[in-house]
């Protein structure tokens, strides 16, 4: 009996050691995370974020496999909140399996969870916040990047198409408020009074004002040729609808957070005329690589991508190019955020949008602008000029 015990516990030693060498062997977990709005009015561009990185961790994703890794998408709705932002960074950096951020969708959600990631070096690469400060600031300097141009220089890139093209001599500028918003609105301000155009408006509203009345009342009187929105387009799109109302016929001029298919939707397409907007994410039939992407994304999701799918396709594939030099530097061990942070800044592509390089602020070295002339459509949307800073 005693030799049949000891055999047998031979044999569970056995089966036990190699268990233990299976689970050892099994490839460990990495997470990307997109953190954008998935809930509420601006749900549709960040659910664009989330799909574009979907299809790159698809295609990319099997990078990492030689370095015994398996790498998965994480969706988080951060609710266009900082507050819920922050609670849901918080959360993610003790999770050492997430391995990256792509997002978010506001400057002002991003400013306040970067601070939150910077304390465990966990990157973020944005594929929308324009904001100069999000790659300035030296609390968070090793870790926040983007693939998007910044608003100062889309802001006079605004200002310079409205002269050009335009012709505007008198404007509105309104801002909703937000880091993105006012930020945008001030650099396009600063450039239209240095151009001598003039202001005769220039105020903020908050971000959920839905009546724009009291200004618009004023704009039938003033009539101003241009009125200038630094904003998203759920409100954009109101001010729009309400602006045609009360037969106001001047341009509504805007940035990247108008670009959107809801703008349409919201402001009706009858009312849809004389409306621009720049843009930090190249319209689609600019970016001739992606016709596959497109096609792709079609049929997954049953819904068309935007810019921002395809520059978030392009943000995710730099992180797990860098992230693959991590575990390959590592030799397949635990992934070290905070040199993955570094690697990020040393990758250099031709994604689909272009480019993909940083500088060592973490912005994208080679920025495209685009002027978008707003159809009745999305369809329609036609491109009125391309800028490359």
């Amino acid at each position: 009996m005693r030799l049949k015990a000891s055999f047998i516990a031979v044999m569970f030693g056995v089966l036990s050691t190699t268990a233990a060498t299976i689970a050892l062997s099994a490839p460990q977990v990495l997470k990307i995370v997109t953190h954008s709005p998935l809930s509420g009015a601006q749900s549709t561009t960040g659910e664009t974020i989330k799909f574009g990185t979907q299809l790159a961790v698809d295609d990319f994703g099997k990078i990492l496999e030689p370095y015994n890794a398996k790498l998965v998408l994480q969706a988080e709705d951060d609710q266009s909140n900082p507050t819920v932002g922050v609670a849901n960074a918080n959360r993610l950096i003790g999770d050492a399996s997430v391995i990256g951020i792509i997002g978010h969708f506001n400057s002002g959600v991003a400013m306040a969870t970067t601070e939150v990631y910077a304390k465990a070096n966990l990157v973020m690469i944005s594929p929308a916040n324009t904001n100069p400060k999000i790659t300035e600031r030296a609390s968070t300097s090793k870790i926040a990047n983007r693939v998007c141009g910044r608003d100062d220089v889309q802001g006079p890139a605004a200002q310079s198409f409205m002269s050009s093209h335009l012709k505007a001599k008198k404007i509105y500028v309104i801002n909703d408020k937000t880091a993105y918003g006012s930020g945008l609105a001030q650099e396009f301000e600063k450039a239209s009074r240095k151009a001598g155009v003039q202001v005769l408006l220039s105020t903020g509203v908050d971000e959920k004002e839905t009546d724009f009345s009291s200004i618009l009342n004023r704009a039938v009187i003033e009539k101003p040729d241009v009125i200038f929105f630094g904003g998203i387009y759920s409100q954009g799109g109101l001010l729009l609808k309400q602006m045609r109302q009360k037969h106001i016929e001047s341009v509504l001029l805007g940035g990247d957070g108008l670009d959107s298919a809801e703008l349409q939707t919201i402001a009706g397409a009858a009312n849809i005329r004389n409306v621009y907007f720049t843009s930090v994410a190249m319209p689609l039939n600019q970016l001739p690589k992606a016709k596959s992407f497109i096609e792709t994304y079609k049929t997954k999701f049953k819904k068309s991508p935007d810019g921002f799918a395809v520059a978030s396709y392009d943000a995710a594939h730099a992180l797990i190019l860098a992230t693959a030099e991590s575990l390959k530097a590592k030799k397949g061990q635990a992934v070290d955020r905070a040199d993955i942070a570094a690697n990020v800044r040393k990758v250099n592509f031709e994604g689909l949008t272009g480019t993909i390089a940083f500088d060592n602020k973490g912005d994208i070295k080679a920025a495209r602008y685009v002027v978008i002339e707003a159809g009745a459509t999305p369809a329609q949307n036609k491109t009125a000029a391309v800028i490359t800073k």
